[in-house]
């Protein structure tokens, strides 16, 4: 009996906690699925845009569908655009950065986290500064550099310093995931007779390829699309990279805002393929180093 009164004092409790949870999850997929609409309404919308006339966007009914698909807008975009030109440059571009980021950062990050010396957390708070330098302020100054060493209007221009900004923040997810290694795994690679670089490469680079997934992906991400820079060191034709395509669409009496809308579909397509295919990824290696081992 007396269990039997105590099942029922709780059961009220119970059912008070499993309305509460369910009101949680109603609102937690309330959230999310309002995040997705506003995430995806827009690539839905620029592609939509994308097949549009000229007239049809002036006319102002943004969210009306086109009468009739405007397939042309897209060759118009490949051959006018010059967008394979473009594209190459900026796989090229971004491709060279990728690899000298996790170079870089990849080594930095183990000596700052693997190596027992007094200059290891001076180094880092270096690099934690060099977060927080805003690309826009370092315009001038670069450009007086690149002037002098004759590199402008050249790849390498914009190449160094898209590494030197990719690399602070590559150093910091990196640097949290080298922490939680354990030093019994390079302990027992010494007794074995192992050096620094073989340590480095047989053993800590083979384990922090989930957050060097995450800093390359991030790293893609922010120097597809980066303008400025581009836009400053960068005059010749054949050395544009893909956000310049959109100026070819753009005269003096003139705009095809529907050519423009497809080049920016073309232009955001490697980035969202490569996101998706490798999202989980980030996830991943943003989390590898939040548990220490």
């Amino acid at each position: 009996m007396e269990d039997i009164r105590k099942a029922a004092l709780a059961a009220p409790a119970m059912i008070r906690r499993r309305k509460s949870f369910s009101i949680l999850k109603v609102l937690v997929i309330a959230f999310l699925s309002l995040l997705v609409v506003t995430q995806v309404y827009p690539l839905i919308w620029l592609f939509i845009y994308s097949l549009k006339t000229n007239e049809e966007i002036l006319s102002g009914r943004f969210f009306a569908l086109p009468q009739v698909l405007q397939w042309k807008n897209f060759s118009s975009a490949v051959e006018a655009g010059h967008y394979f030109q473009y594209l190459k440059n900026s796989l090229f571009v971004t491709s060279v950065t990728m690899v000298c980021v996790i170079l870089l950062s990849s080594l930095a990050s183990f000596a700052i986290t693997r190596f027992k010396w007094k200059y290891g957390q001076a180094v880092m708070l270096i690099f934690l500064i060099g977060m927080m330098v805003p690309m826009q302020a370092t315009l001038l100054p670069l450009m007086i550099i690149f002037k002098n060493l004759h590199a402008l209007n050249t790849h390498l221009s914009i190449i160094l310093p898209y590494i030197a900004f990719q690399t602070p923040i590559a150093v910091f997810i990196l640097s949290g995931f080298m922490k939680s290694i354990p030093a019994e795994i390079e302990e027992s690679a010494v007794v074995d007779g192992a050096g620094v670089f073989r340590i480095f490469g047989s053993i800590i680079l083979p384990i922090s390829i989930p957050p060097m997934m995450t800093v390359c992906i991030l790293t893609f991400i922010n120097i597809w699309n980066e303008y400025i820079l581009a836009a400053t060191f960068i005059s010749s034709e054949r050395l544009k990279t893909l956000p310049f395509g959109v100026n070819s669409f753009v005269s003096q009496y003139s705009v095809n805002y529907g050519a423009i809308g497809a080049f920016l579909v073309l232009g955001a397509l490697p980035v969202i393929i490569i996101y998706f295919l490798l999202a989980d990824k980030i996830t991943k290696g943003m989390v590898a180093g939040a548990v220490k081992g």
